[in-house]
């Protein structure tokens, strides 16, 4: 029980002496026994015994040193100079101090040895027995209180109220037994120590569980600063073209068209190869797509006999069995997103199909309607689906489009497999997916094509045309020229090619009637899968450089897409390889596979559509690669921020043929950075989501496009032997990577952007007074248009400044950045990203007239457009159809938007992201939900 009377502290005794304290006896209580002791006695040993291992000695008991005789000592040592000296001249004699990596060093400084003056320990807490029977003293009575009665027993209050302040103690006791403390300045000061200690632990959980603070920290900790120049060097000699030769035989050894078998088996391939190359965030995204397939019986192109009942002559419309396929037969013939359909007329010749050429059919008095269009690849209108659009619009009910000999066969060069054109036998597949007007998924324009988004009726969407199509060899073709010679008209002497007949005609209502039959399965919902691998950055790890490469084909592949994915995984085995050796860039890496970019960029498409936000805001660049090996010519296309980063990349590679500088080629040969063309992953990139993009590669010479002539063995004898090219585009491209994703501040070229601006405004100025009309000549709306451009290049000069000076503070300051200027650095690196972001049209009226899925005012493809670079689409697409007052306000939209993306250049509220309205903390939140698939 304790004591019931005042509790204050008594002086303590003097401490005794030994021999005092071993003379002094306890005194005996009454209670006491021989037994009582002996109990205890034997408690005691049992418990010494079984708490060490020896039977005797307590747990944690440790046999005294020569290092201390003191154990509060070592709470408190702390080494002086002169003995940590000693000590490190001692690691130094037996080398067992850390040794100096020369080609590496680690972040910041590095930590020395420290121990704390005192012991850092949680207060103990003692939380009260709640089950005790124990009762508050009655300080006033000097008695305990009975728990069962209200008064107490043995007390016998005289009033109400003591009665009552009585029972408010007894209940009082329940709630609070009697060992709580009494809480003067010591007690407040531990509880506030406890609370406090408990805030930081759950602080740091927080920080270690719920925030990227610390696996921000953990990149920083684990990655090592590398000389810029030695990673350069390691890049360039880590490439082995024998492992592009490997992969490239293996990714087109079998058919992979878009959503096939085939197709996802690659894509399970690209996946482990990232994981083996030590990517991170690997995935597979997956969307569900309008694709159509070949039925196998299904095709068929005839001659009819003048009876219209039997058939004269039939088309083989395959090509030979080339053998050499690990499963399954070689791809059929056909046209994807073609439609589905039969049709049967007369056969009419229309030269390459541009909306011209049927002009001038009609000039001549050829009557097209009901009638077959057989057509050629490539010329005034190369683009497959437009020359199909315009045939329908002619009043055709279907085409037929082959490979002339003059635009990619014989009259070229040798023949495939043994030369670089195409065969006579080969056909040529590919897509007629209206890409001008409708981008991706037909059924999903402007939005990702997911399992649980609405989608369009296939007969509503704009972007598919509406009479069959199918592809044609040169030896197909011929038969059914022949069969029109001397019906129609004489073709003029540009409609000539080289196909082997004596004259080519056009052929008219009066001409043999061909049947065509085009039966498709259509999937409206097929599933595609794109393949994501990552290198997480450092510095602005929510800053995202791109590189994507599309994995399917139409055949075996071997140069479109293949010498691209070669090219594409080699570098990813480079920098993960990087990656593992502790090197991280200051920007995060992206390495994507798509699927479907032969069906209309179907992958990289519904991508950007699904992330347009995080794109917008984060992506800083996007590399692409397709048919990257085709020739030995390099050549580039792109926004003109590249220019600078690709020179640097150029300069340091060689090529050992013509034993210079692929710089060296590039000024000799007068080749330019071209601009954004439509065919490729770049489109919705650069278009869409204003990342500004580019596209690589080495092509200048034919090569058997979309065939199975385009295999492993052509690539290995004829395209790419050795798989020099491979290796050079291979560093190449490696090098742009290095440069866009560590250099400290982005190295776009600002002012070869305003200076391609210029060239533009004049391009258009010239094409438009060209088009010979009145309104055309009268037409003065480009004053707004050169205003706006003088704009641009004022801007960019004065933020170029701040470039210098950053480099002019670094160098006098020693290499040392301070926290604030880093932070400039970063918001100057947003501002020239967001430059592009912001000549994206992204008002409630945004986009191109009719086209409102294209965004970009400065570049995208025109209304009848073709592959080529295309600059100001909304204000071609208005004079072409001869429509000056929309001219007229598309010129003024325009100028407007470039005005404001020179004001980004140097708005100072525009520098919290890329664009201006986020935080670090928003930042970091998108980053995380950039990979929530």
């Amino acid at each position: 029980m304790p004591p019931s009377g005042s509790q204050g502290y008594d002086a303590l005794p003097p401490i005794p002496s030994y021999d005092e304290a071993v003379s002094l006896q306890p005194p005996r209580s009454p209670i006491d026994d021989r037994s009582a002791n002996e109990t205890e006695s034997q408690s005691l040993l049992r418990n010494a015994s079984t708490s060490g291992p020896s039977g005797r000695r307590p747990a944690g008991y440790r046999a005294p040193t020569v290092e201390t005789d003191d154990e509060d000592s070592l709470d408190g040592w702390e080494s002086s100079d002169d003995s940590e000296a000693e000590v490190r001249r001692e690691m130094h004699e037996f080398d067992i101090e850390e040794p100096v990596d020369s080609a590496a060093y680690r972040w910041g400084k590095r930590i020395g040895q420290w121990r704390w003056k005192w012991n850092l320990r949680m207060p103990s807490i003692r939380l009260p027995s709640l089950g005790t029977s124990q009762q508050p003293p009655d300080t006033e009575s000097g008695s305990t209180t009975n728990r069962g009665t209200e008064g107490g027993s043995g007390q016998q209050q005289d009033d109400g109220a003591t009665s009552a302040l009585a029972t408010t103690r007894s209940r009082l006791a329940r709630l609070f037994p009697r060992n709580i403390p009494k809480m003067n300045s010591t007690s407040v000061f531990l509880l506030l120590a406890r609370v406090l200690a408990l805030s930081l632990l759950l602080g740091f959980l927080y920080l270690l569980f719920l925030s990227d603070m610390f696996a921000g920290m953990a990149r920083r900790m684990e990655s090592r600063v590398f000389p810029p120049e030695l990673v350069r060097e390691h890049i360039q000699k880590s490439v082995n073209p024998h492992n592009m030769r490997q992969i490239l035989r293996e990714f087109s050894s079998y058919a992979h068209i878009a959503g096939t078998e085939g197709d996802f088996g690659l894509a399970e391939d690209v996946e482990r190869m990232f994981i083996t190359y030590g990517l991170e965030e690997v995935s597979i995204s997956e969307y569900y797509c309008y694709l159509n397939y070949p039925k196998e019986d299904g095709r068929e192109v005839y001659i009819m006999n003048d009876d219209g009942e039997t058939i004269k002559w039939e088309a083989a419309l395959e090509e030979p069995e080339l053998g050499g396929e690990k499963s399954g037969h070689q791809t059929f013939v056909f046209h994807g997103l073609s439609k589905s359909g039969e049709a049967t007329g007369p056969l009419v010749y229309a030269n390459y199909g541009s909306r011209s050429d049927f002009q001038k059919l009609k000039d001549m008095g050829v009557k097209t309607d009901g009638a077959i269009a057989i057509m050629r690849y490539y010329g005034t209108q190369p683009h497959l689906g437009m020359k199909v659009k315009a045939a329908e619009e002619a009043g055709f009910i279907g085409c037929l489009i082959y490979t002339d000999p003059a635009d990619n066969g014989h009259a070229k060069t040798k023949e495939a497999p043994e030369g670089r054109s195409m065969p006579s036998s080969g056909v040529q597949r590919g897509s007629v997916g209206l890409t001008p007007w409708v981008l991706g998924d037909p059924l999903t324009p402007g939005w990702e094509s997911t399992k649980d988004l609405p989608r369009m009726k296939l007969q509503d969407t704009t972007g598919l045309v509406k009479i069959p199509s199918l592809p044609l060899s040169a030896h197909d073709a011929q038969m059914l020229l022949q069969s029109i010679q001397g019906v129609g008209e004489k073709v003029p002497k540009e409609w000539q090619g080289s196909v082997p007949i004596d004259t080519y005609w056009t052929g008219d209502e009066s001409s043999p009637k061909v049947h065509m039959a085009n039966k498709n399965d259509e999937v409206e919902k097929q599933p595609i899968w794109n393949v994501h691998g990552k290198i997480v950055g450092v510095e602005q790890n929510h800053k995202n450089i791109i590189i994507g490469n599309h994995r399917d084909a139409w055949a075996s592949g071997a140069t479109s897409p293949g010498s691209g994915t070669a090219v594409f995984l080699e570098l990813a085995r480079i920098f993960g390889g990087l990656r593992d050796s502790g090197w991280r860039p200051r920007r995060s890496v992206i390495f994507a596979s798509w699927d479907a970019e032969e069906y209309n960029m179907m992958g990289s498409t519904e991508f950007v559509e699904h992330h347009l936000k995080n794109l917008q805001d984060d992506g800083y660049a996007y590399i692409n690669l397709d048919a990257a090996v085709a020739g030995d010519m390099f050549r580039a296309s792109g926004s003109p921020v590249f220019h600078l980063p690709l020179l640097r990349a150029l300069n340091r590679v060689a090529d050992p043929f013509y034993n210079t500088s692929l710089r060296h080629l590039w000024d000799e040969n007068k080749t330019k950075l071209q601009g954004v063309g439509l065919d490729g992953d770049y489109l919705a990139f650069q278009d869409l989501a204003g990342t500004s993009s580019i596209d690589l590669g080495f092509g200048g010479s034919p090569f058997p496009e979309a065939s199975s002539y385009d295999n492993f063995h052509w690539m290995d004898k004829v395209g790419d032997p050795g798989f020099i090219y491979h290796s050079l585009l291979t560093e190449v491209v490696g090098l742009l990577i290095l440069e866009l994703a560590d250099q400290p501040i982005l190295p776009f070229d600002m002012s070869a952007y305003a200076g391609s601006l210029q060239k533009y405004v004049d391009d258009v100025k010239a094409w438009a007074k060209g088009k010979g009309s009145e309104k055309a000549a009268e037409f003065d709306g480009f004053d707004k248009m050169i205003d706006a451009v003088r704009s641009v290049a004022g801007a960019v000069n004065t933020f170029e400044a701040w470039a210098m000076s950053w480099q002019n503070t670094i160098v006098g300051g020693g290499g040392w950045e301070s926290t604030g200027l880093g932070e400039k650095r970063y918001r100057y690196n947003d501002k020239m990203a967001a430059f592009e972001t912001a000549l994206l049209d992204l008002g409630p009226d945004g986009g191109l007239p009719n086209r409102t899925q294209y965004k970009h005012v400065v570049y995208g493809p025109q209304k009848w457009g073709a592959y080529e670079e295309a600059f100001f689409p909304g204000i071609r697409d208005a004079i072409e159809d001869g429509d000056w007052k929309l001219a007229n306000e598309m010129v003024e939209k325009t100028a407007g938007i470039m005005v404001d993306a020179a004001d980004v250049l140097g708005d100072e509220k525009k520098e919290g992201g890329k664009n201006g309205d986020r935080d670090e903390k928003s930042r970091r939140a998108r980053s995380k939900r950039w990979w929530s698939w």
